[in-house]
């Protein structure tokens, strides 16, 4: 499968300032992942969820497996963040594993563009369901994905990831018939 590639802002509109990375101007790519990406994924990954960071060998074992199924946004220098999705072996259901955008990357849409991108993926290869876990107290997330369509089935469900580890589990259904 080819990895996509989006390189932000689009031709022409420089002015929009909200896919640059920093003040230098440098704009960010989507693209799939690559070997040579790990120690930027884990410093993300460590930025974003600092109580329970993927361990260096769990991303090493994504990447190898479903390298395919992880797209970051790069700036050239750094990572900026990445999704990381993975279909069941039969085709029904998509679990977005992890979703994580850098602090001083959020509030600018790509998020929404990674998983805009999730979906295009999925919607390509009839999957059925995407699901996905959020913490209950993770209200930016919870709107998140409720405004791309998602929604909540049996509230919180209770150390669901381990002692305390409360989460909401959000599903979509893509209406393939």
């Amino acid at each position: 499968m080819a990895l996509p590639e989006e390189r932000f802002p689009f031709p022409g509109n420089h002015t929009d300032q909200a896919f640059f990375a920093d003040r230098a101007d440098r704009p960010l790519t989507m693209r799939g992942v690559t070997e040579a990406d790990l120690n930027e994924l884990l410093r993300v990954d460590r930025e974003v969820f600092p109580d329970d960071p993927y361990p260096y060998f769990v991303l090493r074992q994504h990447v190898d497996v479903h390298g395919d199924r992880i797209l970051v946004l790069d700036d050239g220098e750094c990572l900026h963040g990445y999704v990381l999705f993975v279909t069941t072996s039969d085709g029904y259901v998509c679990w977005v594993l992890s979703l994580a955008v850098s602090a001083d990357q959020r509030g600018r849409g790509l998020g929404k563009r990674l998983m805009h991108e999730v979906l295009r993926q999925v919607r390509r290869e009839r999957v059925h369901e995407v699901r996905l876990t959020v913490e209950p107290t993770n209200a930016a997330a919870i709107m998140l994905y409720r405004s791309l369509g998602f929604s909540t089935e049996g509230g919180v469900r209770r150390d669901y990831l381990g002692p305390g580890e409360d989460r909401l589990i959000m599903t979509l259904r893509l209406g393939l018939g």
